[in-house]
């Protein structure tokens, strides 16, 4: 009864947003229901998966992946972290935005993928908004050593067996909702 009733509140602020958000791809009517049921699965993956790999590319243009510690991403799918504002992926960020988050849910196999433009966010009011006192430890100078980082996303795709989400069974693509 708890994941019906969790399950039902997703379907509805993700309805409200769509109807709100004007970057989702006009190829994409904002009353598809195929769109909602994707975004609702994502949701709960990202929700389930509790934390996911950031990739981004380095000065020679490779991959590089770490596990992070999302906050609950926002009703437009953008999604926030915290870090020490000296790490690699900040350098990373400036010299190039373009990014790549992976969610994985262990128990049920599916995965998200979003893929977007990072931006470097240090405002007091967000950075007092996107915090954890669990992580006090590791930023003894909170006001000099923490930034958050924005995703916002381009598109993501989604596969969930658990919520009847298959890829495309000749090219194995997984169904794709553009935000652009």
């Amino acid at each position: 009864m708890k994941y019906l009733i969790r399950h039902f509140f997703i379907i509805i602020i993700i309805a409200l947003q769509l109807i709100s958000v004007t970057g989702l791809s006009q190829s994409k009517s904002l009353s598809d229901s195929s769109n909602l049921k994707l975004l609702v699965a994502a949701r709960d993956i990202m929700l389930d998966a509790k934390t996911c790999s950031l990739i981004t590319l380095d000065e020679e243009g490779r991959a590089r992946a770490r596990a992070m510690d999302p906050f609950i991403p926002e009703q437009d799918f953008t999604v926030w972290f915290g870090t020490t504002s000296k790490s690699r992926k900040v350098t990373q960020i400036k010299n190039d935005s373009r990014v790549t988050l992976y969610y994985f849910d262990v128990e049920t196999e599916g995965y998200v993928v979003i893929n977007g433009t990072a931006m470097l966010v240090s405002d007091e009011v967000n950075i007092k908004k996107y915090w954890k006192e669990e992580w006090a430890s590791f930023y003894p100078n909170k006001k000099e050593n923490y930034i958050l980082i924005k995703v916002i996303p381009s598109w993501l795709e989604v596969l969930s067996s658990a919520h009847g989400i298959y890829n495309n069974p000749t090219t194995w693509q997984p169904p794709v909702v553009s935000f652009d």
